[in-house]
């Protein structure tokens, strides 16, 4: 879980572009553009940041304009990851003028959500501060997964599993079904899934420091810490003593980070960097 930049799956956005712009455009296309403006009108603009933000999604919306007509000119003015002060000017555009307005509002919430995902995972991380690791979760919008995610690394925080298949994680509702076979619920869970995917690391949930010596006997390489308050996190840290990576979930908010990063964790996972975030507010400026 070390910080990279997770990459674009290209294949993936090239979908959800056609997506989005086909339901956009319907069969007749943008109507007003078409009607209004001279087909060979050529055009300047510039995308503005109109607050504070953490600047990602770019490549993004040129691969729409471009989807659009690959003639248009995308010049990106600032790099991914970059802090846009408001009034930063982040790319420039030029092209004809019915493509340009065509993709401008398709093209702004591809690049507005992706800097509000950028923008909270760069202040949630911050808040953390040099303590503790700041995860996502699967909790993303369908379809946007390997987007959002892209956008979190870009700010400046870390990626948790990407889906159901690169980790094994052992969740409150496996452990209640596995605790039906009796007693060892954790230890019986953990030796099952080391047998099927032996390559696969493996992390157990906890809700109590009650379960944290199975957790730990187990063998498992991670435990998530559920809902658990910061003496209680701390707690888990001194018995844990190094036996495993401790991850902390639940109530995760920005005036909490600090302390809790304080007490030793090493990895704490909040879904709110994907979920809760408001879209950076960019406009895209015709220059005459």
């Amino acid at each position: 879980m070390s910080h990279t930049i997770h990459p674009i799956d290209w294949a993936r956005a090239d979908a959800l572009i056609q997506l989005a712009l086909s339901e956009d455009l319907g069969d007749l296309g943008d109507t007003t553009t078409n009607s209004v403006i001279p087909e060979q009108l050529m055009v300047r603009a510039v995308l503005l940041a109109k607050e504070d933000l953490i600047c990602a999604g770019l490549p993004v919306a040129e691969r729409l304009f471009h989807t659009l007509d690959p003639e248009v000119l995308f010049t990106s003015k600032v790099q991914e990851g970059d802090f846009c002060p408001k009034g930063t000017v982040m790319a420039e555009i030029s092209g004809r003028a019915r493509v340009l307005l065509t993709g401008e509002r398709t093209a702004l919430n591809f690049l507005q959500r992706l800097c509000g995902v950028a923008t909270a995972s760069h202040r949630y991380q911050q808040a953390a501060g040099d303590g503790a690791v700041i995860l996502d979760t699967r909790k993303t919008t369908p379809g946007w997964r390997n987007l959002e995610k892209y956008a979190v690394s870009v700010g400046g925080a870390s990626n948790h599993r990407i889906g159901l298949f690169d980790r094994i994680m052992i969740k409150d509702n496996h452990r209640e079904l596995a605790g039906m076979e009796g007693p060892g619920g954790i230890l019986r869970s953990v030796k099952r899934a080391r047998e099927m995917y032996p390559q696969l690391e493996v992390e157990v949930e906890i809700d109590s420091l009650d379960s944290l010596d199975e957790a730990l006997e187990s063998g498992a390489e991670y435990i998530l810490l559920d809902n658990m308050n910061n003496d209680l996190v701390r707690e888990a840290v001194i018995r844990t003593a190094g036996r495993a990576k401790l991850e902390s979930s639940g109530n995760v908010t920005l005036e909490r980070l600090p302390s809790l990063s304080k007490t030793g964790v090493d990895f704490i996972s909040s879904g709110a960097l994907t979920h809760s975030v408001k879209s950076s507010d960019i406009s895209m400026d015709i220059q005459m």
